[in-house]
């Protein structure tokens, strides 16, 4: 929440260097204007350009159960500040206002120009409760819509389109490899870059108050500020050793910590806000267990599992252990391990709903992934509409190799992605689908609109050429029916539309 450190600021922007954000990547992003005010067009762009250069790391995840879970934060937050006057329709309309999520085990989160929003796996396990996940999503947010990145631009009018989008990417870079930033913040070069993204003081106030504002009347708890803003100066106060980059971007003063109590009023100390949810407890285990990737590490959530006592009566610690050992024993594919789990946690979640749900998911994933999809599919409801249950249910249609079974894969992720065509894993499964049913044609556009919507446009184009030269070989053949001649028709009109995007990338944006 939180001003940016002069001295860091200038590193990072060197740091871009580390990941690739050479001169030819810096001339693609977009003309912000000599001295001009940054248009909402604009921002969006430079967003764009970022996350095309961002989404190459493999760390960055579709989880969809922990994504939903982050929505149902994200969106009553967005629905609160456009009703407070906050979020103008105009960037409403024109920000994408995507969630990504980050498979790392620091504390962090970010906003990028143009609404894309970025969680750290770290710091859905480390919060208490889904107010303090609210009050930092909230606080991020208010920089994206007062839009203090583009007022940042308008203080520094003598600022390069390119150094504005490489400085982003350093930040980025550096949160995942503190040590490497600050090595280069002893660089005689980085002083180039001083104060390039440094939100003012009045800015990160600015962000406080209406994050507060946002987050209390989307109907979350004020104490999860003020408990997160303690979280934070303790870790603060232990001098952080890297796992709160957080801290970094946006370090805490005394003044904004005494002036969210204030808002708090008397009861600002009370701890009420540090008992979460079911529900949370159980997507911080999944957040905990998907960041686990070292055997070692699978190994220690299963350890501290099979220590629990039964004089152990922290009862939401225990379904957390539960849970994210459940996922363990599945990887270990220590089956039966994995179903006793998940039985008692069935038991434990069954008085809330919620989380009696995100259980029942959990189980049927698990056979899912035990190579059994017959059990998977009698555990989802074949009426489901949230996002994870449909994509699993579809996931455990087409693992049963049944083909009646794919054609409905087929025909029901067709009406999903009429309603989210930017849905990459509905793309994925849509492809799998058709390649299972001898529909090569179609299941080559699936993927490269699964490409697309991952804004790798070169790939995307790559597979849309392999598919206009199968269409080629089918009509040779004679074996292009209507079907496909369709197919072959929006192959190459997609092809036209993805090529222009990428003739206006390869354009330096400054001519």
């Amino acid at each position: 929440m939180f001003k940016r450190s002069q001295q860091l600021a200038a590193a990072l922007a060197i740091a871009c260097l580390a990941v690739g954000v050479n001169a030819q990547t810096a001339s693609r992003l977009p003309n912000i204007g000599d001295g001009n005010s940054m248009s909402v067009q604009q921002e969006r762009r430079l967003g764009e350009s970022i996350m095309r250069q961002l989404m190459r790391d493999p760390d960055y995840m579709d989880d969809p159960v922990l994504l939903f879970y982050l929505q149902s934060i994200w969106q009553p937050l967005r629905e609160s500040s456009k009703l407070l006057g906050y979020l103008q329709p105009e960037l409403d309309e024109s920000y994408a206002w995507d969630v990504l999520l980050v498979k790392d085990r620091t504390v962090n989160a970010f906003a990028l120009p143009g609404g894309f929003m970025g969680v750290h796996l770290g710091l859905i396990a480390v919060v208490s409760n889904k107010d303090e996940l609210a009050a930092v999503l909230g606080h991020e947010l208010s920089h994206v819509t007062q839009r203090h990145i583009a007022r940042s631009q308008d203080s520094q009018m003598k600022q390069t389109p390119w150094l504005i989008g490489s400085v982003l990417l350093g930040v980025l870079a550096a949160s995942r490899s503190p040590d490497a930033a600050n090595a280069l913040i002893m660089g005689s070069t980085a002083g180039v870059a001083q104060g390039q993204l440094n939100f003012s003081r009045d800015m990160e106030r600015e962000a406080d108050r209406l994050g507060f504002a946002v987050m209390t009347n989307a109907g979350f708890e004020p104490q999860g500020v003020v408990s997160m803003f303690q979280k934070l100066a303790l870790a603060s106060r232990l001098n952080d050793s890297g796992g709160f980059p957080y801290l970094r971007s946006h370090p805490l003063t005394t003044e904004r910590i005494g002036d969210m109590q204030a808002r708090m009023g008397a009861n600002a100390t009370s701890t009420q806000s540090n008992v979460g949810s079911l529900e949370h407890v159980l997507m911080s285990a999944r957040a905990r267990a998907l960041m686990s990737t070292r055997a070692e590490e699978v190994q220690m959530l299963i350890k501290t599992y099979e220590n629990l006592t039964p004089a152990d009566n922290q009862l939401l610690r225990t379904a957390g252990v539960m849970y994210a050992a459940a996922m363990a024993y599945t990887q270990q594919r220590q089956k039966d391990k994995a179903r006793e789990v998940i039985r008692k946690l069935l038991t434990f979640s069954a008085s809330d709903a919620t989380a009696l749900r995100a259980v029942q998911w959990l189980s049927a994933d698990t056979e899912l992934q035990l190579g059994n999809p017959q059990a998977c599919l009698k555990l989802i409801r074949e009426t489901a509409t949230d996002r994870p249950d449909q994509l699993l249910l579809m996931q455990c249609k087409l693992a049963s190799k049944d083909k009646a079974q794919t054609q409905q894969v087929i025909e029901k992720m067709q009406l999903w992605l009429a309603q989210f065509p930017r849905d990459p894993l509905a793309w994925d499964i849509e492809a799998q689908a058709y390649l299972q049913n001898g529909l090569s044609l179609q299941a080559i556009r699936a993927d490269a609109e699964s490409r697309a919507v991952r804004w790798d446009e070169v790939a995307a184009i790559d597979r849309l050429r392999a598919g206009q030269e199968l269409a080629r070989k089918l009509s040779q053949q004679g074996q292009l029916d209507l079907a496909a001649q369709q197919e072959a028709s929006i192959i190459d009109t997609r092809l036209r539309a993805l090529e222009k995007i990428r003739i206006e990338l390869l354009r330096p944006q400054n001519q």
